[in-house]
């Protein structure tokens, strides 16, 4: 029963488009596997129309984590192209152009510049403006994110994010620093509250054995946040391209139970 009703709840679509902002002030806490875990249980449930987009200001690792398409487009070239895409006669099988679609996972990956020779950060107008072009072509964009909440791309996100996801491992720095961004978000303004307040702590086991961890980690999150949900140790989400059928059925149930605490709160 409880699977049937986690299943239901990531497959329904909102009267309108969702986003969901991934944030953590450390890096290796997790934030690009659950991009690209959450983004494929949504999409391959609930029909496609998910976007799993790299928010680092540059070189992000969601690129290198997921399928490429038959380009190397990223988001500086969507942005290039922002007027075309908002046409009126614009189509859908024009973001092809821009967007690398995951064949297995049914989602579309907008890549960050990962460019060694470029100088480029993205600004917050720019969020402002891939968000726009993002929100008529999908009714879900998922968002990846940098290290830094002092980043005007990161700020930016905050303020078209409806729901907020905290993911940690089991690393206790991983977890201090999923605490303080939390810290840091309460303090911000009133729309940043109102997300901390309803967020959901993903917890990912580093090591197998990591289970009690797991547990004692969550126990200290559970009166802070709406949810918490913790996900057993997987060797397929450690590196290499992600790809839902190569977790566990143990890992995959976890993240379907992920994926539906999050949809509560959409």
């Amino acid at each position: 029963m409880a699977e049937r009703a986690d299943i239901h709840a990531v497959s329904q679509h909102w009267p309108g488009p969702r986003t969901i902002a991934v944030v953590n002030r450390k890096g290796g806490a997790n934030k690009t596997p659950t991009v690209a875990a959450l983004a494929a249980v949504f999409a391959r449930y609930g029909g496609g129309g998910v976007l799993a987009w790299d928010n680092n200001e540059n070189q992000g690792t969601l690129g290198w984590r997921t399928e490429q398409g038959p380009h190397t487009s990223s988001v500086l070239d969507l942005l290039r192209d922002q007027d075309q895409l908002l046409s009126p006669l614009a189509h859908n099988a024009l973001l092809a152009h821009y967007v690398h679609h995951q064949t297995e996972d049914k989602y579309d990956v907008l890549r960050s510049d990962e460019n060694d020779e470029g100088d480029h950060e993205i600004s917050a107008d720019e969020v402002d403006a891939v968000h726009t072009v993002a929100a008529k072509y999908y009714r879900m964009i998922v968002m990846d994110s940098g290290n830094t909440a002092r980043a005007a791309n990161w700020r930016a996100m905050i303020g078209h994010t409806d729901q907020l996801v905290i993911p940690t491992t089991t690393m206790e720095d991983r977890a201090e620093a999923a605490k303080l961004t939390l810290q840091a978000l309460v303090a911000r303004d009133e729309h940043s509250a109102q997300l901390d307040e309803n967020a959901v702590v993903i917890i990912s086991q580093w090591k197998a054995e990591d289970g009690d961890e797991a547990r004692r980690i969550a126990d200290g999150f559970a009166p802070l946040v709406r949810r918490v949900v913790t996900v057993p140790y997987d060797q397929a989400l450690k590196a290499g391209r992600i790809r839902h059928t190569a977790l566990k059925p143990a890992t995959q149930r976890a993240w379907l139970a992920a994926a539906a605490a999050v949809a509560e709160g959409l």
